[in-house]
């Protein structure tokens, strides 16, 4: 079965679809040219086809699996993924049934099916609408999640589990960061209201709005100036805990694409320098778009932030925030595609990466200096037994208690649960350097 380029909204659809699910890419590179040549209209339902297909992506293909008298060759797989799309929208989606099956019989043919396939497309989806959504076999199917990712977060998790995989299936909410140099609390509602933007404080930082109903950016005042970020809640928690002051030296190690960093330079412009690293040169480039728009500056370095002798000058930074490499296990709502991209093996790949960064990051913090470590990983093994491994090898490392009200103490950093406040699921540490702590 040929995939041409070019064709409807669903043959756009499936070809992503097949693209992340048999060919490894993600969400993140192939929507973006596509959607900025769509109407809103299309470019929202193609958002949503692509996104809801991958999140459901383990519960429809174990349905499918039931409706198929043998499996599909893997010459057949871009078929398969548009028999996902089909039942996505038949489970999922207010599309009327009929005219579900027909435009995916109908996208089967514009890719080449020949009419075998087109039938079999169409008495598969028919039967599914006759019968109804199968039994689910297993938690990972009724969840719609690897195998290997259930049975992790259940090891971790072991009351908290349900919701987090509930969680990680419902669309997240938008929110903002106002920029209080332009901003406090009411008079950022009081823009958003006049926009006709209805919004609400967040619960966990200081400067987060969340907003009832997601919106293009442009409809946000004052986006284009700085004066708002979209950044989720959980991810704004790395000012506060940083506790910034005028003169200090701050490193944003892993700072790509550069929100947090733009939020530092926010809640404190007395800093006497921010540097901003990432290994990804391309990726530099949306840091500069950020502090553009936010009119903030920082030095940015390409390099590889645990090879220290390749970038540092040797003057110590006061605070350095490691938002380290991650499985992204806690911001699945937001990239369902994790569920098809991420492997088992990964994880202690990115183990050993996140000790590595906070060796070299360490060495470049003066003495009382504060580190803070952060993921947006919900499973230990990266981020509590990491901080245990590193405090156990470092006697100079001082794990400094969290105090605020959020998330859950782990005895080496607390961790937010995805949605357990409607945030995403992220892990935070915070290290002060104390040569005392050898004696």
């Amino acid at each position: 079965m040929s995939a041409p380029k070019g064709g409807s909204l669903r043959a756009t659809a499936t070809r992503m679809i097949h693209q992340v699910a048999h060919e490894g890419q993600s969400l993140g590179q192939l929507l973006p040219p596509i959607t900025a040549t769509l109407p809103v209209d299309e470019r929202g339902r193609l958002q949503d086809w692509c996104f809801g297909s991958c999140r459901w992506w383990h519960r429809l293909q174990a349905e499918l699996q039931t409706r198929l008298r043998k499996p599909l060759p893997r010459r057949n797989a871009m078929l398969e993924s548009l028999l996902i799309l089909g039942l996505y929208q038949l489970r999922f989606t207010r599309i009327a049934p009929h005219a579900a099956i027909h435009e995916t019989v109908e996208t089967a043919r514009e890719l080449g099916a020949p009419k075998s396939l087109t039938g079999l497309v169409n008495g598969i989806l028919r039967n599914a609408l006759r019968d109804g959504e199968p039994p689910f076999e297993s938690d990972a199917v009724h969840y719609s999640h690897p195998e290997w990712l259930v049975a992790k977060i259940k090891a971790n998790w072991p009351e908290q589990w349900p919701a987090l995989l509930e969680a990680n299936n419902c669309k997240p909410p938008m929110t903002l960061r106002f920029n209080r140099q332009h901003h406090d609390q009411q008079s950022a509602q009081s823009a958003l209201a006049d926009a006709g933007i209805t919004a609400s404080p967040g619960e966990l930082a200081a400067n987060a709005i969340r907003l009832a109903e997601p919106c293009p950016v442009d409809r946000i005042p004052g986006f284009h100036e700085g004066y708002f970020s979209v950044q989720d809640e959980a991810a704004q928690l790395c000012t506060e805990l940083l506790e910034l002051e005028p003169g200090q030296r701050v490193l944003d190690a892993c700072a790509a694409p550069g929100g947090k960093t733009g939020a530092i330079l926010e809640a404190e412009p007395r800093l006497s320098e921010v540097v901003a690293m990432d290994m990804d040169r391309d990726r530099l480039g949306l840091i500069t778009e950020n502090l553009e728009r936010t009119g903030t500056h920082a030095r940015l370095i390409a390099a590889d932030a645990a090879e220290t002798d390749s970038w540092w000058d040797g003057t110590e930074f006061d605070r350095i925030l490691l938002d380290a490499p991650c499985s992204g296990t806690g911001v699945i709502r937001r990239h369902p595609d994790i569920k098809l991209l991420r492997r088992e093996t990964d994880i202690a790949e990115l183990a050993d990466t996140q000790l590595r960064l906070l060796e070299g990051c360490w060495s470049t913090l003066r003495n009382g200096g504060r580190l803070v470590y952060a993921t947006c990983s919900v499973l230990q093994q990266e981020n509590k037994r990491i901080i245990q491994r590193f405090i156990n090898s470092h006697m100079d490392a001082q794990l400094v208690p969290i105090t605020l009200d959020w998330g859950e103490e782990t005895g080496y950093g607390r961790q937010l649960i995805t949605g357990s406040q409607d945030q995403d699921g992220f892990f935070y540490a915070c290290l002060v350097k104390s040569p005392a702590h050898w004696v």
